[in-house]
């Protein structure tokens, strides 16, 4: 536990490192602080501070720097966000329109306020079909299309065991879209499982075949993640001096599944979430820290979207860029 002197010091400290990005000695402390202590007493504090593991002295200088711990706390308990203004230039970037183009919009718009790498994740759709079709392709090959609610269409050619007429094709189409239109990919498995007896073995065979492109249409829309802006820590200050970190952060853009795994996990929290440090595990980069918030299509949450940076940030600018962008993302692709 601090007292509230070693509290305001702590926030006097980091809110001027955020700024400056220079260590913070004594003398600077006390003046951003506006607290009339002695240098002595301050050094005393900083001391505390350290052994807390709250902030570090670099080997280059006698001044002091948060360490990702110190940031935590420092975002937990001492920050205030201010209300940021989105221009109206801003604003209709992300007028309702084609999904896609929102989210590649919505990207490039964290990217350029925040100066950072600005991600969102494609909308999960739905798992439900409207509408099925089978169509006789050859020997031993048939086509599916699977028509969702919102019009999309997924086409998949199946190779089946036996070869099927279009007729008998016909017959399981109409089967499932009079008993199973408008059901979920998972309960239309779960049904097919306990009505398998009662229908033809090459029908029911149609039918879990459908099921299962269906399951892979969803699998496969999962894995979109879009990123913009990242060029933009090549200018970072904290990055461009350690080539090995820019080429790891790199890396982790350029495959995406271990961004995708730490934005599904914002995705299950409500509001604006941030992991500072590699505190997510997913991510395990001391020197990053990623600020994120779900995001929602009629209430329905389908997707996240969030900025990564330095662990040397604006908090504040930062939540307000990300909760107010996924309000707007929310907005556009509800009215679509």
């Amino acid at each position: 536990m601090l007292d509230d002197r070693a509290k305001i010091l702590l926030k006097a400290l980091v809110e001027r490192y955020i700024a400056d990005g220079q260590p913070v000695g004594s003398r600077t402390l006390s003046r951003a602080a506006g607290l009339d202590l002695s240098a002595a007493t301050i050094r005393n504090v900083m001391a505390d501070l350290e052994e807390l593991g709250l902030i570090v002295s670099p080997h280059t200088s006698a001044g002091r720097v948060p360490t990702a711990r110190g940031y935590r706390l420092f975002v937990d308990t001492m920050l205030t966000a201010r209300p940021y203004d989105f221009s109206a230039e801003t604003r209709e970037q992300l007028q309702p329109d084609q999904p896609q183009r929102v989210i590649a919009n919505a990207a490039q718009m964290l990217s350029s306020l925040s100066q950072f790498v600005g991600v969102v994740t494609s909308p999960r759709k739905a798992s439900v079909f409207r509408h099925v079709e089978f169509l006789r392709l050859g020997d031993k090959r048939v086509l599916v299309i699977l028509v969702a609610p919102d019009g999309d269409v997924q086409n998949r050619v199946l190779f089946t065991a036996q070869d099927y007429t279009q007729s008998e094709l016909v017959e399981a189409s109409n089967i499932l879209n009079t008993h199973y239109s408008g059901l979920s990919i998972d309960e239309m498995r779960n049904r097919l499982k306990s009505e398998v007896d009662q229908l033809r073995g090459d029908i029911a065979s149609l039918m879990q075949a459908a099921v299962q492109v269906g399951s892979d249409a969803m699998d496969a829309n999962t894995d979109q993640v879009v990123v913009s802006g990242e060029r933009n820590l090549l200018t970072v200050q904290d990055f461009s001096n350690d080539l090995g970190s820019l080429r790891r952060l790199f890396d982790l853009f350029e495959q995406k599944t271990q961004l995708m795994r730490l934005l599904e996990g914002s995705s299950r929290a409500e509001g604006v979430r941030i992991y500072i440090g590699g505190e997510s595990m997913v991510v395990p980069f001391e020197e990053l820290s990623v600020v994120s918030a779900p995001y929602e299509i009629n209430g329905q949450v389908v997707g996240t979207l969030g900025v990564i940076g330095p662990t040397r940030m604006a908090y504040d600018r930062m939540i307000e860029i990300v909760d107010i962008t996924s309000r707007m993302v929310s907005n556009a692709l509800s009215q679509k």
